[in-house]
């Protein structure tokens, strides 16, 4: 892994994060001559390069979604909201990724901290984010929206607050060839291997005392550590097992 300038990028802020992340700064290509990742550091923002591909966290593509007419369709939204509770929501993302469910909890009035443990997914999250609030059409949301770099397994016992929702989204293990999986992924398993403690995590996110457990997996997919959920919100790809606590 390294870091890379591309044109317009501010190399500065490439210093920063190399120093950051503990890589060295490199010129533009050496990860591609190498076969290996480099953060690059350009005039739009921050993209993890490899392989051929890019990926770039990029909450405006979300916009459409977040219109109220869309939103309460949502599926992560109908799983997480609690009918007749006082006050605002509060939601923890344990595995937040590239931020798109948290960003829909957000819209839809939750205040969520998302958990990334991975430095590079979460510098790419972070910068999203950044840009993000300087966009009128989702600013509101973002604003709340805290960012944390860190494991959640260790963090969620000593949160210090009591979520309502506590929504996991472990990688899960690719049993397709990896041609046939989306880019996201397929950049993202380079750097996050598919969760080892499914028990764990469940435990970590009930030692926080949240009303309601969220887990996404695949339609198809078995359940979180073998636990059998509540009920289900599902799609027809993806589906939202509920922990009622």
């Amino acid at each position: 892994m390294v870091v890379e300038v591309g044109a317009g990028g501010d190399a500065v802020r490439a210093q920063e994060l190399a120093a950051r992340l503990g890589v060295p700064v490199a010129p533009v290509g050496t990860a591609q001559v190498a076969g290996g990742l480099c953060l690059l550091v350009g005039e739009r923002g921050l993209s993890l390069e490899g392989d051929g591909m890019s990926l770039a966290a990029d909450l405006s593509r979300m916009v459409p979604r977040l219109r109220a007419g869309n939103l309460n369709r949502e599926l992560v939204v109908r799983a997480a909201r609690i009918r007749g509770a006082a006050g605002p929501l509060t939601a923890v993302d344990a595995t937040a990724g590239m931020g798109e469910d948290s960003l829909l909890l957000a819209a839809a009035g939750f205040s969520v901290t998302l958990f990334e443990r991975d430095p590079v997914i979460c510098a790419l999250l972070g910068d999203a984010l950044a840009r993000a609030a300087a966009d009128p059409a989702l600013a509101e949301a973002v604003s709340r929206m805290e960012l944390r770099g860190e494991d959640s397994v260790p963090a969620l016992p000593a949160l210090g607050f009591s979520p309502d929702v506590v929504l996991l989204d472990p990688m899960f293990p690719e049993r397709r060839k990896s041609a046939a999986v989306k880019k996201k992924l397929q950049l993202i398993q380079r750097l996050e291997r598919p969760c080892d403690d499914e028990r764990g995590l469940m435990e970590a996110a009930r030692t926080a005392g949240p009303r309601r457990i969220v887990v996404k997996r695949p339609a198809k997919g078995p359940w979180l550590a073998g636990e059998k959920p509540s009920y289900t919100v599902a799609g027809k790809a993806i589906r939202y097992d509920c922990y009622a606590l």
